[in-house]
């Protein structure tokens, strides 16, 4: 699992210099998922590695949050008399963002699935069964 770790340590390192050498204009730990990414097509030996340690650090998940929940209480202060716009801005970018993941889960899912070809059987005649 040392290893693990060690790899995904080595890709957001990668991740940070390639955004500081090229100036790309995303964080360097999405830059570092995206080289792992590569590397995990690549070469898929890699997975059994990585695996271990990322599946370990799910399990952790909630613990990685303490430290974004405290800075949000030491940051509260300065955010006093904003309020109403943090909400709105809360609330759209919530709604962006299932109104996006909808249409690209509608876009991915084929139209038979979807129930829009007139040829797709519903789940009644699909078990054998009759017209409902």
């Amino acid at each position: 699992m040392l290893l693990a770790f060690a790899v995904l340590l080595v890709f957001q390192c990668l991740g940070e210099g390639f955004v500081f050498l090229f100036k790309v204009p995303v964080p360097g730990p999405v830059a570092g998922m995206l080289l792992l990414l590569a590397a995990l097509v690549g070469f898929p030996r890699l997975h059994e590695v990585v695996e271990a340690g990322a599946n370990e650090l799910l399990r952790h998940l909630s613990l990685l949050f303490v430290p974004a929940g405290v800075g949000i209480v030491v940051a509260a202060a300065s955010g006093s008399g904003h309020w109403l716009a943090i909400c709105a801005a809360v609330v759209g970018s919530t709604l962006l963002t299932l109104a996006v993941t909808a249409l690209v889960l509608q876009a991915l899912t084929p139209a038979d699935r979807r129930g829009e070809s007139g040829d797709a059987l519903t789940p009644a005649r699909q078990r054998g069964g009759g017209d409902v």
